[in-house]
């Protein structure tokens, strides 16, 4: 029996994340950072997830806010809100921990926990994903994954509005 009272707790403030990364970084442990806005949970963001998960013992998902949501896509999104999208995230057994921010990016929040690894999907540079400069100069790793074609919230939510 799979214990699934845990989920919600998967979901952290800040300190209880910097407790949880520093107890990892005691056992020897890596750390891989990812974020994202993870609106409607589709097979891009599974392959995305599991890639990033691949890099490190233990994988932290940044969930942007909803507010944070409207500025980058519009007054519409999200469709899920960020608890919901907080808890689909949890659910996953390779998301070892979630936390939402409020800002438009998390480099704050990369530069707070210094992860090891780095991880997003896209067609990035380095010098384009915020915190990367951060996590460069602590001797991490900036690891850019190829975005699966095909898979799209976006697209999605067109989809469904024309149907």
């Amino acid at each position: 029996m799979k214990n699934t009272a845990y989920i919600p707790h998967k979901i952290v403030t800040l300190d209880t994340l910097k407790n949880l990364v520093a107890g990892w970084r005691v056992l020897g442990k890596t750390v891989a950072f990812t974020n994202g806005c993870f609106d409607i949970l589709h097979e891009g963001h599974i392959f995305s997830l599991s890639q990033a998960a691949a890099e490190a013992d233990y994988l932290i998902v940044a969930v942007n806010a909803d507010s944070s949501i409207k500025k980058l896509k519009g007054p519409d999104r999200p469709v899920n809100n960020e608890h919901s999208r907080s808890l689909l995230l949890a659910s996953l057994q390779v998301v070892d921990a979630v936390i939402i921010f409020e800002e438009d990016t998390p480099r704050d929040l990369i530069a707070t926990l210094l992860p090891d690894v780095l991880v997003k999907g896209g067609d990035y540079t380095v010098e384009q994903i915020a915190g990367s400069k951060e996590i460069l100069a602590n001797g991490g790793r900036v690891v850019i994954n190829p975005i699966l074609q095909g898979f799209s919230t976006t697209a999605l939510i067109q989809k469904i509005r024309e149907h």
